[in-house]
């Protein structure tokens, strides 16, 4: 699936990708909309009407991965709420074992997301994954979500790479066509972000089940 001979950069997405992304559709599905309609005296099935509008009209944008943004919109603590339910965050299983074999073969691993800074810092916290990481780098440092092929050029003055030997593994098909858009030579997708839901169907891109498709033989355990 991957020759590794042709990838020097390795670009990884994080919820979602190395994270199980129940945490954040738990978070904006269920948590979110439960303490939203406490606060105002709704029924939970209002409150959800009320958030999903909202979260329609900015998905994709900046405005969606903010965290000070939904904090100010809603006038709720967000990084507290997210706290509540912290026990939920995970790592994908086997993706340990695949950022210690990139580590070991010398690759350049750069962990690439939308993810606003309060949670990017609660995922490192709660994870093991950034031992690994050579580089972070959130859509919030350059100005711009990685759906925009923009992005992909900031990127680039921030975290020289060359397109042509680098991999991208994200769960976002938008991002997997940004990102095709810009240059980048190899993409990969993942079946399921999220643990508790169906497989996605990322279509015209290669998708792996877990991470142990991916692990040079000899470098998993």
């Amino acid at each position: 699936m991957v020759n590794w001979n042709d990838i020097q950069n390795v670009l990884l997405d994080m919820d979602g990708t190395l994270l199980d992304l129940h945490f954040d559709n738990y978070f904006w599905r269920e948590h979110l909309p439960t303490r939203y309609a406490e606060k105002h005296s709704l029924k939970l099935s209002e409150a959800k009407s009320s958030l999903l509008s909202r979260f329609e009209k900015v998905e994709g944008t900046m405005q969606w991965y903010c965290l000070d943004y939904w904090a100010e919109e809603l006038e709720m603590d967000i990084v507290f709420l997210k706290e509540e339910v912290r026990h939920l965050i995970a790592v994908h299983p086997h993706v340990i074992d695949f950022l210690r074999a990139m580590r070991r073969s010398g690759k350049h691993i750069a962990l690439v997301t939308n993810a606003h800074q309060n949670s990017l810092a609660l995922k490192m916290k709660h994870t093991s994954i950034g031992e690994y990481l050579d580089a972070v780098i959130s859509s919030h440092s350059i100005g711009l979500p990685k759906e925009d092929p923009i992005f992909w050029l900031k990127l680039q003055k921030q975290l020289p790479f060359k397109a042509e030997s680098s991999l991208l593994i994200d769960d976002n098909t938008t991002v997997l066509r940004s990102a095709r858009t810009f240059g980048i030579a190899h993409l990969l997708a993942i079946k399921n972000p999220d643990s508790k839901q169906p497989p996605c169907d990322h279509g015209e891109f290669e998708a792996i089940e877990s991470f142990l498709d991916i692990t040079p033989l000899g470098e998993s355990s």
